[in-house]
Order: C-alpha cells, then sequence, then structure tokens
C-alpha cells in the first residue's frame, strides 16, 4: 500500500471551463512488502488481506476517512484465486469510491510499466524497449517505442511457482510448470540451488526469446527484479525461486549484449499509482440516448491516431482487441472508449469511424453493455447519430483521458447540454529508471 499527497491545479483560465490537473505528487507514506495471505493454494485469505491494510493504514497514522480516493487493483497470480472479488469487499470499508479492478495480464502490463517509468525511459532515450514485470506468477511484458505502448504479453513464469519451506524442501509447485516437469523435483524433496539450476535456466531462457530482434534495452519490476540486483544472500529467504530467478535472467541477458535498466520503481511498480479525481465537463456536443446514470468506474481504452485513421476492418479489429484486456472469467465488462477526433471532419469520414466504432463494440452490446465513446475533439453528437442502431448509446466530446484512467459520468447538468465527467487517473511517477534511489527513501 502507497499513500500519497497529490496537487491538484485548475490549468484553465479564469474565463473558461476548469481544467484540472495532478501537477504534483509526493509519497508520504510507503507500505510494507507481505505475502498475501492464502487459505489454500487456490483461495485468498480475504480477512487476512483486510489486517494488512488496516495495519497499514494504523502504521500510517491516517484514518480512512483521511484519504480521499484512490485504486484497488488485483493483479497477477492473486487474480486468478477462486475468491479475488471477495478481497474486494473485505475492503469496502477502506476503498470507498475507490476505483476497484481486477486487472487482466495485458492491463497489468501496461500499469507496471507506466509505474516502472519505462515509457518515460523510453521516450526520452528515443528507444524500442521491452519491460518486464515479473511477479509471482506470472512476467508481464510490455513493448515501448520511443513512448508508445506497441504490445503488451504474458508468460506463465515467475519467483513463487515453485515454493521451498525454511529447510529447502519442495512443498509447491505450480501447474505452470508442466512444460518442464522433467526438471521438477518431487515434492518433499529438500534442494540445492544446483539441483535447479536446470529448471531456472528454461526460465530464463524462455523469458529471453520473448524479446523482439530490433530491441536491446530491457527493464525490469516485480519482485524479482529486486533479486536480479540485490538479492538475498541465502536464496530460501523468501521460500520460492525468485533469489536464483533474477541474478540467472541478469547474468544471461548481459551476457547476451542487452543493456538493462532497472525500473524507477520494483516490487511496488503497479501499486505505486494513487488515484486523483479530476472533475472537467463535456463539450456541449453530446448524444445520449437511453442512458440510465451515474455511470460509475469505467475503465478506458484510448484508441491510437494510426488506429483511428484505419480503414473499418482495421479500426473495428483494433477497438474489439482492447476491449479483450478488460476480460475475465465473467466476460466482458462495461468500459469507455477514447479518441482523439477529427476538426471538422466531412460526414463521410464521419460515417466510415462510426461503422468501424459499432463493428468493434459489438461484443460489448453482446455481452449486455452499451457504446461509451469519450472524444476530445468536438464531433460527439455527429458520431453518435452516425453510429445509429438502438438502444443506450452515449458519446460526449471535450474530455481528455488516456489509457489505463477511469471515469465516472453524472446525469446531464445545465439543460442537459454537458455532463460533469470525473476522470480517476492512476498517478504514475515521473521518475526515471536509474535515478539516484536515495532521493525516494528519505
Amino acid at each position: 500500500m502507497v499513500i500519497s499527497h497529490l496537487t491538484l491545479e485548475n490549468r484553465a483560465s479564469p474565463f473558461t471551463v476548469p481544467r484540472v490537473a495532478i501537477t504534483g505528487r509526493d509519497i508520504v507514506y510507503w507500505g510494507g512488502i507481505h505475502f498475501t495471505p492464502l487459505r489454500s493454494d487456490t483461495v485468498i485469505d480475504a480477512t487476512g488481506v483486510r489486517a494488512i491494510v488496516a495495519g497499514e493504514y494504523e502504521k500510517a497514522g491516517l484514518r480512512r476517512e483521511e484519504v480521499e480516493t484512490g485504486a484497488v487493483i488485483i493483479t497477477g497470480e492473486t487474480a486468478r484465486k477462486e475468491n479475488a472479488r471477495e478481497v474486494l469487499s473485505a475492503l469496502s470499508e477502506f476503498a470507498g469510491d475507490f476505483v476497484v479492478a481486477t486487472a487482466g495480464p495485458d492491463l497489468e502490463s501496461i500499469l507496471a510499466a507506466r509505474g516502472a517509468g519505462a515509457d518515460e525511459y523510453s521516450k526520452k532515450y528515443r528507444c524500442k524497449l521491452l519491460h518486464f514485470d515479473i511477479g509471482g506468477g506470472t512476467s508481464n511484458l510490455a513493448l515501448f517505442d520511443r513512448g508508445k505502448l506497441l504490445e503488451t504479453g504474458c508468460l506463465d513464469i515467475g519467483g513463487r511457482l515453485l515454493k521451498v519451506d525454511g529447510g529447502g524442501r519442495v512443498v509447491y509447485r505450480s501447474p505452470a510448470l508442466r512444460p518442464w516437469a522433467e526438471l521438477l523435483p518431487p515434492m518433499g524433496r529438500r534442494v540445492e540451488a544446483a539441483d535447479l539450476a536446470p529448471l531456472v535456466d528454461a526460465m530464463t531462457a524462455a523469458l529471453e526469446e520473448a524479446v523482439p530482434e530490433d530491441v536491446h534495452v530491457l527493464s525490469f519490476s516485480g519482485g524479482v527484479a529486486d533479486c536480479m540486483w540485490e538479492g538475498p544472500s541465502d536464496w530460501r529467504t523468501y521460500g520460492d525461486v525468485g533469489p536464483l530467478l533474477g541474478p540467472a535472467l541478469r547474468r544471461r541477458l548481459e551476457g547476451a549484449g542487452y543493456t538493462l535498466v532497472r525500473g524507477a520503481e520494483t516490487i511496488r511498480a503497479t501499486v505505486v499509482g494513487a488515484g486523483a479525481h479530476s472533475v472537467e465537463v463535456s463539450g456541449s456536443t453530446i448524444y445520449c440516448r437511453d442512458v440510465t446514470f451515474p455511470l460509475k468506474n469505467l475503465p478506458v481504452l484510448r484508441l491510437a491516431p494510426e488506429e483511428e485513421a484505419a480503414g473499418e476492418e482495421a479500426l473495428a479489429a483494433a477497438v474489439e482487441r482492447k476491449l479483450s484486456w478488460y476480460a475475465d472469467q465473467e466476460g466482458l465488462s462495461q468500459a469507455a472508449l477514447a479518441l482523439t477526433g477529427e476538426v471538422s471532419p466531412p460526414y463521410k469520414r464521419v460515417a466510415q469511424l462510426a461503422r468501424g466504432l459499432r463493428a468493434g463494440l459489438a461484443p460489448l452490446e453482446a455481452a449486455g453493455h452499451f457504446p461509451v465513446v469519450v472524444v476530445e475533439r468536438d464531433m460527439a453528437k455527429v458520431l453518435g447519430q452516425a453510429m445509429g442502431g438502438e438502444g443506450p448509446l452515449l458519446c460526449l466530446d471535450g474530455v481528455r483521458v488516456r489509457e489505463g484512467d477511469y471515469i465516472d459520468i453524472g446525469a446531464p447538468v445545465a439543460g442537459g447540454s454537458v455532463l460533469p465527467v470525473v476522470v480517476k487517473t492512476l498517478a504514475f511517477t515521473n521518475s526515471e529508471p536509474g535515478e539516484d534511489r536515495a532521493r525516494r527513501d528519505l
């Protein structure tokens, strides 16, 4: 758990609609690192999680009502547990109006990479960079080119896929290790580091194989990233293979000539964002049909400019692919699709864009939800009219959001001409990977 003090500022002129932005962020409390309490290999101890969070609030000297906003994100191996959503209920007294989500592997890749500063590093040094967030059960990958996100991915490789007790006896083997079954020691056997070397080598080889040929800069976060640079002297300290995997991966990749960058955040990369409310109002050219307000905690899927400019089929495919980022065992969840839009486009272009969006959003409607489209430029009304169809539909403009934001949309105000919008931004650190970490620790 990380608690930050956020400075918000109205960046608009005195005679225009307010536009509130985060202009400063100071971390005031860093929570400890805790193993997720489990009742079994597949069930989270929700009460135990609640006790950890309550204890951290007490250590921080804060009451729940003093924390105005935030985010609860369930990620990685924990998100796969049978009762992951039960944790959200257990944290309800602390979460309040927080953004709450179970992050799939794609979203987790984005959150971790931004939290580690991988996107800023790629942009600053104008390089192509692959970020690895290596945790207990998964390795989430995000590929950037000069700061722009290109692809995400996930591998079933992590430090806690094989666990040992204090004496080095194997007490857990994850089903994800089945491809390397012949390399696994039997349950209950006491093992040394050398016994696990073949398995660790296979895992590091699989991670290296994920690197595209044209990428030479790699950055890292997650618990295993700490072990790459300063792991414990006894590999059994954490009861898993993370302290073996980290150094082995570093040796392999440095030997292959890659430039390795330690993330600005490592084990805390995903959680380093704190929620910040930024209140805006939509533009006055909205299109709203049969929508029941308010809409709360809609995750934002952002189209890149080239995706917006693509033909109908390519646009539809891009929308459908991004929708899949928010799919879980229960199917697709309600989301908002964001795009920049165009200045005074001809109707032919608007119609083409509308057809592509409608086709791409079809799986969302099939799942029982309705399209919500957020446009920066002033074209929402004509776009909504062009999208046509039946049932609820909402298009609003004049709001700037980015991938990873969540939005609340209130009922129309000012005679129905505008909508109040609360943008909940994950306020990722702006520090560069590799910068002096002592400054952060003061």
